[in-house]
């Protein structure tokens, strides 16, 4: 059976997932133990799933197999929920060149394949500069949408949830005070397992919880890793060579949650705990807005007053006039690709919101070059008025001379647009509509969409929804 470590915000919901489809969660925190009121086993984990820093998705590391069987579970939540295979996986390791060094606090190095890499100083030995080369392995790997580099550590270390290998330690040790630190140390010589040389042992404290058992078996696997990383660098000279993936002993797998998702989710939730409408969308939207979330939970449930369908709309007004975007702030446009990438098509102030979830957003243009498809050129004092409406398939944007007339509207096709206190985000479906200066009406780009689907990047379900979008709308503009 596989079993998984899950964290973040979307842990219960996913842990009821994956339990309702035959794999196992194991280290469950305290508050998912209490929420299902069962015992989850101190075990190892076969894959690990940590809500991303920007709370949009989730990280899914470990067997490749595994990874997958995870994957498939949350790419199935809904229509917008989109999975990529990470080419710079958690534990990786990598010939590196130091590309840049000097101010701030840490390198960009290069791994080869056009893949970058980040190395903090201080976990460099001596000071690092331009040419220098490293053997590392990625500590903290990033999503495609991020414009972060991925962590590396000039180290080897396996990573097993109850205890971590390190080359770069010695003996053992625990990452926890007191008695049950002495007794983690202490217990390890009766669990009779042949440490590799030169790997240095420290317990995690979710092993604080674990028997002789699980602990053993943690520590066999991580022998048994550590030994399969060693082989697999074997060949690898002695020193850092050129830039390139020398191992990639797991997976990481990103799934990226859209609106609909988010959605998904709640109901999943609902099943177990006090969920309100729009529980992990508001949380997506602002870490302060998770306390807020759980509060508000607590309530309900205490006083009787939580209904159980879930059937409510997401309180767009109260969210939003609590954590933002209202009139008067300034957000900008991620403009998110089904190949992972996220583009910003710029930052613009809200000059009209209410309650039901529609926002204005108005933009300065630079002059120089056309836009796209309309073919009409970019001036001085060109605004940009966009409307976006949470939830809803699509958004227009008008483009005016400083006079004020219509130059053209650009109707972007894509997932559900969701109204976050920085940013609109949503993910670009191609295929969108425009309507010319002299009321043409057409769709564009359909071919993009095509290419999409034919490399995996869009669903056929997908595709024809954002299809029949797109044809919905030439239709209302061409009346």
């Amino acid at each position: 059976m596989t079993t998984a470590r899950v964290r973040g915000i979307y842990t219960t919901a996913i842990t009821h997932l994956l339990g309702t489809n035959g794999l196992e969660v194991v280290q469950a925190s305290e508050p998912i133990r209490e929420r299902f009121d069962e015992s989850f086993p101190a075990a190892p984990a076969d894959v690990t799933i940590e809500t991303t820093r920007d709370r949009q998705g989730v990280e899914i590391s470990g067997v490749s197999e595994a990874v997958e069987t995870v994957a498939d579970e949350l790419e199935a939540l809904a229509i917008d929920s989109f999975r990529w295979k990470s080419d710079v996986p958690r534990g990786a390791v990598f010939d590196a060149d130091v590309l840049e060094a000097g101010g701030g606090g840490g390198a960009t190095v290069d791994l080869g394949d056009d893949q970058r890499g980040y190395l903090h100083y201080d976990d460099a030995d001596g000071y690092v500069d331009e040419g220098d080369r490293y053997r590392v392995q990625v500590h903290e790997p990033t999503p495609p949408w991020s414009d972060d580099e991925p962590r590396v550590v000039p180290t080897l270390e396996v990573q097993g949830g109850l205890c971590t290998l390190s080359r770069d330690r010695t003996g053992v040790s625990a990452a926890l005070r007191g008695e049950k630190a002495d007794e983690l140390v202490g217990m390890t010589d009766l669990l009779s397992v042949d440490v590799p040389a030169g790997w240095g042992v420290r317990w995690q404290r979710a092993a604080a919880d674990a028997d002789l058992e699980a602990m053993r078996t943690a520590l066999e696997r991580a022998a048994d890793r550590s030994r399969a990383l060693e082989d697999a660098l074997a060949d690898a000279p002695d020193e850092p060579a050129e830039p390139g993936r020398l191992a990639a002993p797991r997976a990481t797998t990103w799934c990226w949650f859209g609106r609909d998702s988010r959605l998904a989710l709640d109901a999943l939730r609902r099943e177990v705990e006090t969920t309100m409408p729009g529980h992990h969308r508001t949380k997506a939207a602002d870490r302060a807005a998770s306390a807020a979330v759980d509060f508000a939970e607590a309530v309900c449930e205490s006083t009787g007053t939580a209904g159980d369908d879930g059937d409510g709309e997401f309180p767009f007004a109260a969210v939003t006039r609590q954590f933002g975007p209202t009139a008067g702030d300034r957000i900008e446009i991620g403009h998110g690709k089904p190949d992972g990438r996220l583009i910003t098509l710029g930052r613009g102030e809200v000059t009209d919101w209410d309650g039901d979830g529609k926002v204005t957003l108005e933009r300065s243009m630079r002059g120089g070059g056309s836009y796209d498809a309309l073919g009409v050129p970019k001036e001085e004092g060109d605004v940009a008025v966009t409307k976006f409406r949470e939830g809803r398939w699509w958004y227009p944007t008008t483009y005016k001379d400083a006079a004020g007339s219509a130059k053209g509207t650009y109707v972007n096709v894509c997932t559900p647009v969701e109204l976050f206190p920085d940013s609109a985000r949503y993910v670009d479906l191609y295929v969108d509509v425009i309507r010319t200066p002299d009321s043409a009406v057409e769709i564009v780009d359909a071919d993009e969409l095509e290419a999409a689907v034919a490399d995996g990047h869009v669903s056929d379900e997908l595709a024809e929804k954002a299809t029949s979008v797109a044809e919905a709308v030439e239709r209302a503009l061409s009346k």
